[in-house]
C-alpha cells in the first residue's frame, strides 16, 4: 500500500472516475524512462475494444506532449522509484475494480512493485528494469545506461537522450528512418535518479528498487523480453523470471524474435499488444 495519501492531478482522477463509471476491469499502463504515457495511446485503444477501461496516468508531473517536455525537461528531475511507486499505487487504490497492470521498461520494475504490494489481478512486465537481488549486468545495458550513470550529477537532473543514444538503447533493431521518427514523436528527457537506484540496488539493503516476488497475493505475471535489446536483455529479463517464478502464482515470459527496447512504440508494437492482451483475457475479464 502507499505510504502516504498523495494528491493526484486531476488527469489521474479523470481517469479513475471515468473507469469506476464504467464497470469495466481497468488497465493501468505505466511507461518507462524517456517516453510519456502517450506512448501507450494505440495499446489502450486495443484494450477499451477488447471490453477494459484503459488509464494511461504517467508519473508525477509528467508533461501532456513531447513537445511541452523537451521545452521543460527540469519537471523530470528528482523523481524515485519510490516515490513513483507509491503514486501509482494510489492511483490503483481510488479504483473500484482491482486493475491489470501493464509496464514498459522502469515501467516493468514499477509494475513489479505494485504487484508485489497485491494491487494488481494479473501484471505484464516488458522489458523491465532490474530489482534488487537481478543480478545479470551485460555490458549493453551499461553502454544504454552510460548517458545518465556516466556523471553522477546526472542523479539530480533529468536527462536526454541524443539521438545516437536513444538509437542504441531503444531503436537498434528498427531501420534508420524508423529509428529517427520514433525518436520524434517519443523520446523526452528522464529522471536520472531511478537509474542510479537501479545500478546499486544489489549494494543498498534499503533501496527503493525491489519488488516483493513473494507475495502471494501478487497476481498472475507475464515478463515479455526483447530478444536484441540492449538496455534490459534477455540476461536480465530471465534473472527477473527466476526471482518472480518463486511466486506461488502464475508466472510466465515470452522473448520477442528479433526486437529492440522500443518494441511497445515501433512498427511491431501489436504483436506485442496482443501478447500482452491475450495473456491478461486469460486471467481477468
Amino acid at each position: 500500500m502507499s505510504e502516504n495519501p498523495q494528491q493526484l492531478p486531476a488527469t489521474a482522477e479523470e481517469q479513475i472516475d471515468r473507469a469506476n463509471a464504467t464497470g469495466r476491469t481497468p488497465i493501468v499502463f505505466i511507461h518507462g524512462l524517456w517516453l510519456l504515457p502517450s506512448s501507450w495511446d494505440r495499446w489502450a485503444a486495443v484494450f477499451e475494444d477488447a471490453g477494459y477501461v484503459s488509464l494511461t496516468p504517467g508519473w508525477p508531473d509528467d508533461p501532456d506532449t513531447v513537445e511541452e517536455a523537451n521545452a521543460h525537461p527540469d519537471v523530470f528531475a528528482h523523481k524515485t522509484v519510490g516515490q513513483v511507486a507509491d503514486h501509482f499505487s494510489a492511483i490503483i487504490e481510488k479504483l473500484n475494480r482491482k486493475p491489470a497492470v501493464l509496464g514498459h521498461s522502469f515501467g516493468g520494475l514499477l509494475t513489479q512493485i505494485v504487484a508485489g504490494r497485491g494491487l494488481s489481478a494479473a501484471s505484464v512486465a516488458i522489458d523491465s528494469a532490474p530489482f534488487r537481488g537481478v543480478l545479470p549486468l551485460p555490458v549493453s545495458a551499461l553502454r544504454a545506461a552510460a548517458p545518465v550513470l556516466g556523471n553522477p550529477a546526472n542523479h539530480h537532473r533529468a536527462v536526454p537522450l541524443t539521438y545516437d543514444q536513444f538509437r542504441y538503447a531503444f531503436a537498434n533493431a528498427v531501420e534508420e528512418d524508423e529509428a529517427q521518427q520514433l525518436y520524434k514523436e517519443f523520446a523526452v528527457p528522464a529522471s536520472g535518479t531511478p537509474l542510479f537506484q537501479a545500478a546499486t540496488a544489489n549494494f543498498n539493503p534499503w533501496t527503493q528498487a525491489k519488488a516483493n516476488s513473494k507475495n502471494p497475493d501478487r497476481g498472475p505475471m507475464l515478463i515479455v523480453s526483447g530478444e536484441k535489446d540492449n538496455t534490459a536483455p534477455p540476461a536480465i529479463t530471465n534473472a527477473i523470471f527466476k526471482k518472480q517464478s518463486r511466486n506461488p502464482g502464475i508466472t510466465e515470459t515470452v522473448t520477442m524474435p528479433n526486437r529492440g527496447h522500443g518494441l511497445v512504440i515501433d512498427h511491431g508494437w501489436r504483436e506485442v499488444c496482443d501478447v500482452s492482451l491475450n495473456f491478461i483475457m486469460r486471467w481477468v475479464q
